[in-house]
């Protein structure tokens, strides 16, 4: 999602004026050529820069076109092999992602031209009036994009839960055709609540500084509107918190096989040093935790991680804007600057737009030709493996210890 810079007021139409001399038309107004443009009216916000808009939407769109490249090339090499489930979310992921930085980016710098031309005209801005098609077309993209790669991140967390800790039930549940049904599903549950305020069920209105819309939170909400809000930072929060859970189980299951096949190992290495193994191959103690595992579980963690840094924040204040009018707080007026709410709500929807940025870096850093590199220059070479003593338990994976013994 794209996000613009704050410009020197609020927005006029979230801050109707409450004095009886409001009705008045300003002559400034109605003679646009005498106004001063070095002191724009209050009610007329000079509109911002946009760009901060080009540079986050450009990022967001090479970050992402860049992680679906190295995927589509990794699924490419593994042809041969089942598509895994977590690759199908991934890449779902990954272009939700895409669309959520082109086209909420698109409306914005649109938004950035009319508000520029109405500006030097001394006109409306009929975009920002509620109900306005543009503004509810922003905010359902807003709304789309900000849900469903939280969703698409707890099915993932999920699907992984089920490879590690329940591999039988992983194989026969866990198929690709599930894994589409269940992204399709995410994202029509994101969608129908997206499409909600444009069947007149809750609205979309301007927020503040005037250049992105979503749900109101900035004013007194309707049942509906209030209703809608907390069904999205209650998905939200949920998908985040399935995904931590999740998550948590996996890493526990991955760090206990870990532990059991070193210590089967190590009981394996005293046994053969006292004589007590007459024959000699492979012993038979647990496989070491496969690197594809430990791979993909790597990259989940850190995109739930990113998730949460970015998303909390903006989730916890839209789900408080719904009570913090019952207790008697309003909005501000018109000749006051933004409350700091205000700021709070614009600051946390600009960290929730680098999760999108993130997303696609985390799973281009946290792959195994990365990882196995960077493990290479944190750690002293190792030895050559020379007698039977010595295991490829505690390499990456069983190629890493091949390419070891030919050195």
């Amino acid at each position: 999602m794209a996000y613009e810079t704050i410009p020197s007021s609020p927005l006029s139409s979230l801050h109707p004026s409450s004095s009886s001399s409001s009705a008045l038309p300003d002559p400034s107004l109605l003679l646009p050529s005498v106004r001063n443009a070095s002191a724009p009216s209050p009610e007329l916000p000079e509109p911002a820069a946009p760009g901060m808009t080009c540079v986050t939407m450009t990022l967001g769109a090479v970050s992402n076109l860049a992680a679906l490249a190295i995927l589509s090339r990794s699924s490419a090499r593994r042809r041969r092999r089942p598509k895994s489930p977590f690759l199908l979310l991934t890449g779902a992921l990954l272009l939700t992602d895409l669309a959520g930085h082109l086209i909420p980016g698109a409306l914005a710098l649109h938004l950035h031209l009319e508000r520029g031309q109405r500006w030097g005209l001394g006109e409306g801005r009929g975009w920002a009036e509620p109900g306005a098609g543009l503004c509810r077309l922003f905010g359902a993209c807003m709304v789309f994009f900000g849900l469903c790669p939280l969703l698409l991140g707890g099915a993932m967390a999920v699907e992984r839960c089920l490879g590690i800790t329940r591999p039988l039930l992983h194989a026969a549940v866990a198929t690709v055709s599930h894994a589409r049904r269940a992204a399709a599903l995410l994202a029509s549950l994101a969608l129908l609540l997206a499409l909600l305020p444009l069947v007149a069920v809750g609205s979309y209105t301007p927020q503040f500084p005037g250049t992105w819309c979503f749900l109101p939170v900035h004013r007194p909400p309707t049942a509906a509107d209030a209703g809608l809000a907390l069904a999205f930072s209650s998905l939200g929060l949920a998908a985040l918190a399935l995904s931590l859970f999740c998550n948590s189980l996996s890493g526990l299951a991955l760090l206990q096989a870990r532990l059991a096949s070193r210590g089967a190992q190590k009981a394996f290495l005293t046994g053969a040093g006292r004589g007590q193994h007459g024959v000699t191959g492979r012993p038979a103690f647990p496989s070491p935790v496969r690197s594809l595992d430990v791979e993909m579980m790597a990259q989940l963690a850190g995109i739930t991680v990113v998730s949460c840094v970015c998303w909390t924040p903006f989730l916890v204040l839209v789900s408080a804007s719904v009570g913090r009018f019952h207790g008697g707080s309003g909005p501000s007026g018109p000749g006051q600057g933004p409350r700091p709410y205000e700021r709070q709500v614009l600051l946390g929807l600009r960290m929730a737009s680098w999760n999108q940025i993130l997303d696609p870096w985390v799973y281009i850093l946290l792959r195994r030709a990365v990882l196995r590199r960077l493990c290479g220059l944190l750690q002293p070479q190792r030895p050559s493996i020379t007698h039977s003593s010595s295991s490829c338990a505690d390499w990456p994976g069983p190629d890493a210890c091949l390419r070891s013994t030919k050195r």
